[in-house]
């Protein structure tokens, strides 16, 4: 059955019907050293601390539990629990179970719970990880970045390939049921044999899942004070679209699922959490410089250890409470798209009704219409419509997604064009509820 495009009054109420969090984000936040492309809020300890010797990360997960203590509970169990760093594998065993404890007295946590860890191969041995298993992380995300000892090297990582190697080893050993690696391609120095050969060392350790990401030089980092983009030794803007495009030919090719930009996954170990994001959907972020998203509100926390301290002592004499700015009609319309458009399956025509009337829908298939004939997206019609870019319904079933690599691949371009159309209604939607 088609769906009407409702009015500007209908959308919004619709678009403020908010549904309770079923995922939480808990971000630990220290490192051994920092990586120099790195710009997350983080703590170094340097090499020889960790969870059992280190008096900082004690004080640091028992206020983290403080906070989750003192935040409302919404009534329904969490479905996915992500620990992201940092590098969450210098926790202790102790540390992880009292946090996971922590989220399970607060909230719940449901029997199917997807519970995933971020962890740097060379921080953890094998009892590591048979205690974090043991606790029911069921999911780990491999933070490998590179398979060249140079390349990691001239990042600045800890680790070797080596390291890499019995990690990977130790995974397989304590079968871990949904495992990922991370790669970064346009690093300094990486040429496009050596992406290629990355690639397939990486199919060649079995992984359920992989992350590609292209370098971003981002400011105040060791990489933006030595690096112009595009300049040498960083690889062009051609080369590093041409390392996408490898990457999602030899992925597909050995039969990985590309459903999200930067995403690959063999059927049926898709990530659960990070698919709440990108479905636009609430979550409870925890930890310093963590964000959450609940009730339409969007707040981050202190990106510093002691302001992160300091503030949960404020959170908690106010009774969990936090005030934040509702995000309007315009801006969940405009964040609806930028998340859906990361997926391989786009955005669905019933989606797309909650926030379109007949107006809004027509500026979107202007805005897009280049696009559609580039090919980087791709307009499906049900078999039984012919013609819908004017019509005043929009059937469930119809969908707009971008092609694959090109539309992933020139997503940006798209994006900031579907902003930059619609930045005026965000704007009188923003200030009409102030």
């Amino acid at each position: 059955m088609a769906t009407p495009l409702q009015s500007d009054a209908t959308a919004t109420r619709a678009s403020f019907s908010f549904p309770a969090p079923r995922s939480a984000y808990v971000h630990i936040p220290f490192c051994r050293r920092r990586c120099f492309y790195c710009d997350f809020p983080i703590s170094v300890v340097g090499d020889h601390l960790r969870g059992e010797n280190s008096g900082t990360v004690e004080q640091y997960v028992r206020v983290l539990c403080e906070e989750i203590e003192a935040t409302p509970s919404s009534g329904r169990a969490l479905e996915t629990v992500f620990f992201g760093g940092g590098t969450p594998s210098l926790l202790s065993v102790k540390q992880l179970e009292q946090i996971l404890q922590t989220l399970a007295q607060r909230f719940g946590l449901t029997s199917t719970a997807e519970v995933s860890i971020e962890m740097d191969p060379g921080t953890f041995d094998l009892a590591h990880l048979q205690g974090y298993r043991a606790l029911g992380v069921n999911r780990i995300s491999l933070g490998v970045q590179s398979l060249h000892d140079e390349l990691l090297k001239a990042c600045g990582r800890t680790h070797t390939v080596s390291d890499v190697q019995q990690a990977v080893d130790w995974l397989h050993q304590v079968n871990t049921p949904s495992w990922s690696l991370d790669l970064i391609s346009g690093l300094p120095h990486q040429t496009m044999t050596m992406w290629e050969e990355g690639l397939e060392r990486a199919i060649a350790l079995h992984p359920h899942h992989l992350s590609v990401y292209d370098l971003t030089v981002e400011p105040q980092t060791v990489f933006a004070h030595r690096y112009q983009p595009g300049d040498h030794p960083l690889p062009t803007d051609e080369q590093t679209a041409q390392m996408y495009r490898l990457a999602q030919q030899h992925l597909t090719a050995a039969g990985f699922d590309h459903y999200e930009v930067s995403n690959y996954a063999r059927p049926g170990h898709q990530c659960r959490h990070n698919r709440t994001y990108w479905e636009n959907q609430p979550y409870y972020g925890f930890g310093m410089g963590a964000t959450s998203y609940v009730k339409g509100q969007r707040y981050g926390r202190p990106r510093k250890i002691r302001e992160y301290f300091e503030w949960v002592s404020t959170f908690v004499e106010q009774g969990g409470t936090l005030e934040a700015p509702v995000t309007s009609p315009a801006e969940q319309f405009l964040d609806q798209l930028m998340l859906s458009f990361r997926l391989a399956e786009g955005v669905s025509g019933q989606t797309l009704s909650r926030y379109c009337d007949a107006s809004k829908w027509q500026k979107l298939m202007r805005c897009l219409e280049p696009y559609l004939q580039k090919g980087w997206v791709i307009f499906e019609f049900p078999p039984d419509v012919a013609e819908l870019r004017e019509a005043p319904i929009l059937p469930p079933t119809l969908r707009l997604r971008l092609s694959d690599p090109e539309g992933f691949l020139f997503s940006n371009v798209i994006l900031v064009d579907l902003f930059e159309a619609f930045e005026d209604d965000a704007a009188e939607s923003g200030s009409s509820l102030q």
